[in-house]
């Protein structure tokens, strides 16, 4: 990807954008003001058309490079010395941005349960407010998976010709039932938990862990398990399956909370990108950008053919597909596959 030779030494930056106009949510509820945690790499180049701008997944951050170090990095596909690199973390998230614990100014208290329901396209909504404020004018490549990818189909829709490009991962138009039960068991986990509803941060702890292990078997395929987890030895308990289960649900305890899980995933069970903009396959029809969809044989949760279905309807659509036995990780874990689509297809528009 050649968007410009290197004309300065990388940087990394972190920043908080606080917006005091209200966010006038989907549900009818209003954000008075909010704050955006932010992570940018690189700098903006004299033409202004370098701008990459990451959206993360359901429990992610701002630090892009961190969780995508295999795309995002010096000598990577993604290089802060030619590019300029922007990942804001999602409004309701624990890392900077308001969420359930922040200052409810109606109360001066922390919101706790009373944090207003927010959707994936409050959540575009929000980072426009970061784009405008940054003043950003155009965006060569917006990217995200996953939730990540839902939030960016909604903002796709909105920038018009703002946008040069939308990638879009592992993710699909609109959530469908299977995935909105995958996220009501694990919402049922947290509220079976006896400290939910109690208004401190730890509330609803244990009932995450459970949570983000039934989530891993929905981020994982059946023979990655197999591969990965089976037991060498015969055995009547303590299986390496289970281990690793509860492994993953203690590690995201550690840096996660259950208000903020609870948040986000009610917002990936809202996304429909067709509602009250006549339906589906005109929603996608109206982005201006081209857009590269990517699914992942192996996805049990987005299946690879709801991805298609999205290129299928842009006007200027690609698919491609990652091949691994990762399951609905992959978009977070084959770099090698996913700078290869996406360097020939920049190659294609050059």
């Amino acid at each position: 990807m050649n968007l410009t030779s290197q004309y300065a030494e990388p940087t990394m930056t972190q920043e908080v954008f606080h917006s005091t106009d209200p966010l006038h949510l989907e549900s009818g509820e209003v954000l008075r003001d909010f704050d955006l945690a932010y992570t940018t790499y690189g700098k903006l180049n004299p033409e202004k058309n370098n701008v990459i701008w990451v959206i993360h997944a359901l429990t992610g951050d701002s630090k892009a490079a961190e969780w995508w170090n295999g795309l995002i990095g010096e000598d990577k596909f993604f290089d802060p010395a030619n590019h300029f690199i922007i990942c804001a973390n999602l409004l309701g998230s624990c890392y900077g941005s308001t969420n359930p614990f922040s200052e409810n100014p109606e109360t001066g208290e922390p919101y706790f349960y009373d944090f207003p329901q927010v959707t994936t396209r409050d959540l575009a909504a929000s980072l426009e407010r970061l784009r405008v404020g940054l003043g950003i004018d155009h965006i060569h490549t917006l990217i995200g998976g996953s939730l990540g990818g839902q939030v960016g189909l909604e903002w796709a829709v909105t920038l018009g010709q703002k946008l040069k490009n939308a990638v879009i991962l592992a993710s699909t138009s609109k959530t469908s039932p299977w995935v909105i039960g995958f996220n009501e068991t694990q919402r049922m986990a947290i509220e079976s938990d006896c400290s939910w509803g109690e208004c401190h941060e730890l509330a609803g702890a244990k009932g995450l862990e459970t949570a983000r292990a039934i989530a891993m078997l929905s981020y994982r395929h059946p023979d990655d398990l197999l591969i990965k987890q089976s037991d060498k030895e015969e055995k009547l308990d303590g299986f390496r399956a289970a281990s690793y289960l509860r492994y993953q649900g203690q590690k995201l305890v550690k840096r996660f909370n259950a208000l903020s899980y609870w948040t986000l995933s009610k917002a990936m069970d809202s996304h429909d990108l067709g509602r009250n903009r006549g339906g589906i396959d005109a929603a996608i029809g109206s982005i201006e950008a081209r857009v590269l969809t990517i699914g992942v044989n192996s996805d049990l949760l987005f299946l690879p053919h709801e991805a298609q279905y999205i290129s299928q309807k842009s006007k200027r659509g690609t698919y491609k597909e990652i091949n691994s036995t990762a399951g609905h990780d992959a978009f977070l874990i084959e770099f090698e596959q996913l700078a290869y689509f996406l360097r020939s297809y920049y190659l294609e528009q050059q």
